[in-house]
């Protein structure tokens, strides 16, 4: 007996603005491998990225069909799905979008990949390396104005080293510049739209009202022109906050002192996203078992998590299902043939 891979068909790929190359092409190296035509609906805020990847796809001769970019609308997507040439759906993008075209999807018993969002934590224990750890909580929330899935949302701090972390974290936060993206000077971009700011911006305020203290930053910072955001810091976050459970799509950080290692993974398992996060400790095999107790589909130790093309990227629950990257990636969308002799 041997097995045979190869390419089902058609894939569709929904795929979002915020690393508008990158997501692409995560999707399309191992289909076109594959075999499998990839077509793309990319975010509408990004039609050039799309265009200009379809464009050096023909400058490099692809093999014509091998990559189609369409500027298409929801209604026309519908229609894409139900056709029955395409036997493959990948999505990268909000919970809405695809819990709804993943049933559209599965109608037609379409196999499907779904990387959605998250609230990813960042555990500080009692005898991490406080200065490394607060920096890297301020690269992992800050990064991309924290328009980033596997962003560092929740800060899990052990209770010995809490008022050193969060001080030198407010530290870390200040360092941060903002200004024009094209400026080299620049560390902290404005967010991608007014929507994605007056979102953020209803969504910190419930969180306010709810119950919840702004340890660092101003929220009134963000009135005027532009899409800046200021950075904050949130804490007291509680079960009965209406935003407990909602991710932060921005520049925005919730902390919480814990006293225990069981309270610290009770935190973060109560989530029901579970995509990434990171553990930072001196003993990195304790860090790992640690590790085994968290309910998402990737965690590092003593790094900001990173997207790498050797290993695999996904989530779990509310984040999704399926993988990308790494050979795990490949076999996603492949007919896994078995021959007999």
């Amino acid at each position: 007996a041997h097995v045979e891979f190869s390419g089902i068909g058609i894939v569709l790929a929904v795929e979002p603005w915020n690393f508008p190359f990158t997501q692409v092409m995560r999707v399309f190296a191992p289909n076109f491998m594959l075999g499998n035509p990839v077509v793309l609906k990319h975010a509408s805020i990004v039609p050039q990225a799309a265009q200009s990847f379809a464009d050096a796809c023909q400058e490099a001769g692809l093999p014509q069909g091998a990559f189609a970019n369409i500027f298409a609308t929801h209604g026309q997507i519908d229609k894409i799905i139900d056709d029955p040439r395409v036997q493959g759906f990948a999505l990268t993008g909000s919970e809405r979008a695809g819990r709804n075209l993943a049933t559209k999807a599965a109608k037609n018993l379409m196999k499907t990949t779904l990387e959605l969002g998250g609230t990813d934590i960042f555990a500080v224990l009692p005898d991490a390396d406080i200065d490394k750890a607060a920096k890297d909580a301020a690269e992992a929330r800050l990064a991309n104005a924290g328009q980033v899935c596997t962003a560092a949302k929740r800060y899990l701090v052990s209770d010995e080293v809490y008022d050193e972390f969060l001080d030198k974290v407010k530290q870390a936060f200040d360092s941060y510049q903002f200004g024009n993206p094209l400026d080299e000077k620049t560390t902290l971009a404005p967010l991608s739209s007014q929507s994605a700011k007056d979102n953020l911006q209803e969504q910190v305020e419930k969180v306010v009202a709810g119950g919840s203290e702004i340890l660092y930053g101003d929220l009134t910072k963000n009135e005027g022109p532009g899409f800046q955001f200021s950075p904050l810091i949130l804490t007291g976050m509680t079960h009965d906050n209406p935003m407990y459970d909602e991710e932060l799509f921005g520049p925005v950080a919730q902390i919480y002192r814990v006293s225990s290692e069981e309270e610290m993974i009770k935190i973060a398992n109560d989530s029901r996203y579970g995509l990434g996060g990171a553990i930072y400790t001196a003993d990195v095999a304790h860090g790992n078992e640690l590790a085994t107790k968290i309910e998402t589909g990737q965690v590092a130790i003593n790094q900001v998590l990173d997207e790498q093309a050797e290993v695999p990227f996904g989530g779990v629950k509310d984040s999704g299902y399926g993988r990308e990257l790494s050979d795990w990636g490949l076999f996603e969308f492949a007919n896994v043939k078995l021959v007999l002799n």
